[in-house]
């Protein structure tokens, strides 16, 4: 009763703004990505995500996609559940990286992934009782976008481009908020009517128009419920081919560097929604379930 009364007062304040928002892909890619992969749910997964929401979410999945930001400052213990660090190369391995600083191992977005997967197909189960499977959802929501934005997956070194200074336009801030925040924003502005629906259907729009034969190579996935190893794999490369290339300490960003990165922002994006879609959807379909294996980590 105690914990489900602070969930409910803690989101009542998320939602009506009352809390500070920050981080990963900002409130905006977050509430995208959300709602993208409603959106594409199967009746089983949509009856059992709206089941699982909080009241106070009206039914929107979108709604509580940054609650795991805000919690993160209650829940110390999940700050490194957001993203997954390598030793400064353009490679990713569970093994080497998927750790906390303290070396326990899984507490990294791979790891969270997998966690919370396993615990939403407890879902109908008797042994869902040992689990809050509200925040599982809200969690994995989160998770899933985080580990899409390639400085999520960024070198040790740099935090992920925290500690690479830039000038954004006339703004001083770091790397790692413009592709959090800054990019998204400026997009917003310049070519969405400052509207984050508009964002949104324009993005969603490529799913059956730009993009529409790369989708069935994000869906699959033969073995598992899920493959986070896969998104970070692909992080990564793109925090060394986009995020990182051409930019050091006091670099000026400006359109050139915006013009020619947003669009992997916006796939990335894309991509996230349609993977969270994905694996709700075999997370609630036991039948699609019963054909993979537990989420296997390499």
């Amino acid at each position: 009763m105690g914990l489900l009364f602070f969930l409910q007062l803690f989101l009542v304040a998320l939602l009506s703004g009352g809390a500070q928002h920050t981080h990963a892909w900002g409130t905006e890619g977050h509430y995208i990505v959300c709602k993208i992969a409603q959106s594409l749910l199967k009746e089983n997964a949509s009856k059992a995500v709206l089941d699982l929401l909080p009241k106070v979410a009206g039914g929107e999945l979108g709604s509580v996609c940054s609650w795991a930001d805000e919690i993160r400052y209650v829940y110390r213990w999940s700050y490194f559940l957001h993203f997954v660090n390598t030793p400064g190369v353009c490679d990713y391995n569970y093994s080497r990286d998927c750790h906390n600083p303290s070396g326990e191992k899984n507490m990294c977005a791979v790891g969270a992934i997998s966690n919370f997967t396993a615990q939403l197909e407890t879902y109908g189960d008797s042994s869902s009782d040992k689990y809050n499977l509200t925040e599982s959802l809200m969690f994995l929501g989160h998770i899933v976008g985080d580990i899409h934005q390639p400085l999520h997956a960024g070198f040790l070194a740099d935090l992920g481009g925290n500690r690479i200074r830039v000038q954004w336009y006339q703004e001083l801030t770091n790397l790692h908020k413009v592709w959090d925040e800054k990019m998204i924003q400026k997009a917003m502005i310049d070519l969405y009517a400052n509207n984050t629906d508009v964002m949104r259907k324009a993005i969603q729009s490529n799913l059956t128009e730009g993009w529409l034969d790369e989708i069935l190579e994000w869906e699959t996935c033969t073995k598992s419920v899920a493959i986070p190893d896969k998104y970070a794999a692909e992080s990564v490369q793109l925090a060394c081919d986009s995020a990182y290339k051409g930019v050091d300490q006091n670099s000026k960003l400006g359109d050139d560097y915006h013009s020619s990165r947003l669009p992997v922002v916006q796939k990335r994006i894309a991509q996230a929604g349609v993977r969270l879609a994905t694996v709700l959807n075999r997370i609630f379909d036991k039948t699609a379930r019963e054909k993979f294996s537990k989420i296997a980590v390499v």
